[in-house]
């Protein structure tokens, strides 16, 4: 079995919450619920199509240092405080998961800060070799 591996992000969520932003562990790698922030700059857009592309390029960040990639994706849970967002998220999904199509789950929940639109989570699988 492969050593576990704790990959952060420098959100400062993560030190205050006590989590990693991925887990990797054997094949697998496990992708935290991820929101739109920018975590250079600890900002975050207002448009919710703006920061599922965020959440995406922040897991994608994630996964690469865990030797997957967003291409290795099989579930991912999509979480929007107002549901009726959810299709103006449609392209950029499209855009990073159109070929990958993993199993997915939408909820609508509120989310921990009201700047929030969107909180994407994974599971994906590391790259062999």
């Amino acid at each position: 079995m492969q050593q576990r591996q704790l990959i952060g992000s420098g959100s400062v969520f993560e030190e205050r919450i006590g989590y990693s932003r991925a887990v990797a562990q054997g094949p697998f790698v496990f992708v935290s619920g991820t929101t739109g922030f920018d975590y250079a700059t600890m900002t975050i857009e207002d448009g919710v199509a703006a920061q599922a592309e965020q959440c995406l390029k922040n897991i994608d960040h994630a996964l690469r240092q865990a030797g997957s990639s967003l291409a290795d994706v099989v579930r991912v849970t999509y979480v929007l405080p107002d549901g009726e967002d959810f299709e103006a998220c449609w392209p950029v999904l499209q855009k990073y998961f159109g070929a990958v199509r993993p199993a997915a789950m939408m909820i609508s929940a509120r989310l921990l800060d009201p700047r929030m639109k969107i909180e994407i989570e994974v599971t994906a699988m590391r790259q062999q070799g």
